[in-house]
C-alpha cells in the first residue's frame, strides 16, 4: 500500500487559571513523523481499520554530558538547575545574574517570591522561590528553546531522556512527600504551592526508578516516590524544543 505522513504533536496542558502573559512566545515542538498506511484497491479483502504504529520507549535510558553544582543561595534551586540545564545545550550561565534578571511577584507563576536568602519551607508570599513559567521565559532571554510544561505525564518525561534531553521538574524536598497548597495572590490569581519547593534535573530512568541530578548530588527515587513528589506542584517541567 501506498504511505503517507501524519504529523502527531508532542502535547501539553496546562491549567486554565495562569492568566499571565509571556513576553517572548513560546516554541512548539517539531512534530513526530508516523508512517500511516493507507488503502487501496485490492482484490483481497482490506480491513476496515488498519493499526497506527507507535514509538515504544526503551526500558531504560541515561542522558550524559551534564554536570550538577551546588546552588550558592538558600533559595537559589532553580536558577542552580537552570544553569546546569543550560550549559548541556551549550550555554553559559551565571546563577546569580540569572537568578537577578527573574521577575519579582508574590505568585510563583509570575515571578520570584521572596527574599533569595530566606528560610526553605516557607510558602507565599513568604520567601518561597519560583515556579517554570518564570524560569522558561529567562532561559530564552539567553536563547535556549526551552518551554515551560505543566501536567506532563512519566511517559513524556521518559520520552526526553530517551531521546537525550535532560528535563528540569518542580518537586518537594529531595524528591519527598508533600501536599499542595492552594494560594490566592494579590491580584486575584490561584497558584498552587508547596511547603519545600525544590527544582532537580532529570537525567535518566529504569524499568522502575528515576535518576535526579540535585545540585552536585545524584541518586535514584523509585517511579511511585518520584511520582507522589512531583505530583504535589502539578508535574511542573522545562524541556527543550527541538
Amino acid at each position: 500500500p501506498n504511505t503517507v505522513l501524519a504529523a502527531v504533536p508532542h502535547t501539553y496542558s496546562a491549567r486554565s487559571i495562569r492568566k499571565t502573559n509571556t513576553p517572548t512566545p513560546e516554541p512548539f515542538r517539531t512534530p513526530f513523523l508516523y508512517l500511516v498506511p493507507t488503502s487501496t484497491p485490492s482484490s483481497t479483502p482490506v480491513p476496515t481499520s488498519t493499526p497506527v504504529p507507535t514509538l515504544a520507549l526503551p526500558i531504560e535510558a541515561r542522558v550524559y554530558g551534564i554536570s550538577g553544582h551546588r546552588q550558592s543561595m538558600p533559595l537559589s534551586c532553580e536558577s542552580r538547575s537552570a544553569a546546569d540545564w543550560a550549559a548541556f545545550f551549550g550555554e553559559s550561565i551565571d546563577e546569580t545574574s540569572f537568578h537577578n534578571g527573574l521577575p519579582v511577584h508574590d505568585n510563583p507563576d509570575k515571578g520570584f517570591v521572596g527574599n533569595v536568602y530566606g528560610s526553605w519551607g516557607q510558602i507565599p508570599p513568604k520567601a518561597y522561590g519560583v515556579h517554570s513559567k518564570p524560569v522558561a521565559q529567562r532561559l530564552r532571554e539567553y536563547g535556549l528553546k526551552a518551554k515551560h510544561t505543566f501536567d506532563m505525564s512519566l511517559d513524556e518525561l521518559k520520552s526526553e531522556i530517551a531521546a537525550g534531553r535532560p528535563v528540569m521538574v518542580w518537586v518537594v524536598g529531595h524528591v519527598g512527600r508533600g501536599s499542595p497548597v492552594e494560594y490566592t495572590d494579590s491580584e486575584g490569581d490561584i497558584s498552587i504551592v508547596a511547603k519545600f519547593e525544590h527544582t532537580v534535573i532529570v537525567i535518566g530512568y529504569t524499568e522502575d526508578k528515576i535518576t535526579i541530578l540535585d545540585g552536585a548530588k545524584t541518586y535514584m527515587r523509585y517511579n511511585k516516590e518520584f511520582l507522589r513528589s512531583w505530583g504535589v506542584l502539578e508535574n511542573q517541567a522545562i524541556v527543550w524544543i527541538d
